[in-house]
């Protein structure tokens, strides 16, 4: 990985442990973890706009208490989706 791609990719990541809510820490910190570096740069964009969304949204989508906007409902969504289905609890 190149220089700057690591460094977004530590941003990234630390990110995704931050997030505000303690169960988005752990759902976001545990999928970026385990799947962040396989990511294209594009999925990159995708998931740091994602980040961007606020907490009670992202948590209602990723565990589907809501329907994720058709904006937001993409490859990278649908892989957080997926992973808090049937990875999330296992530390």
């Amino acid at each position: 990985m190149s220089e700057p791609n690591q460094s977004r990719f530590k941003r990234l990541l630390f990110r995704a442990h931050h997030m505000g809510s303690n169960e988005n820490d752990i759902l976001f910190g545990r999928f970026a973890e385990r799947r962040l570096s396989r990511f294209t740069p594009e999925q990159l964009d995708r998931f740091e706009h994602l980040l961007g969304q606020t907490d009670s949204d992202l948590f209602d989508w990723v565990t589907g208490k809501r329907p994720v906007p058709d904006e937001l409902n993409d490859d990278v969504m649908a892989m957080i989706r997926e992973f808090v289905q049937t990875e999330a609890s296992v530390p």
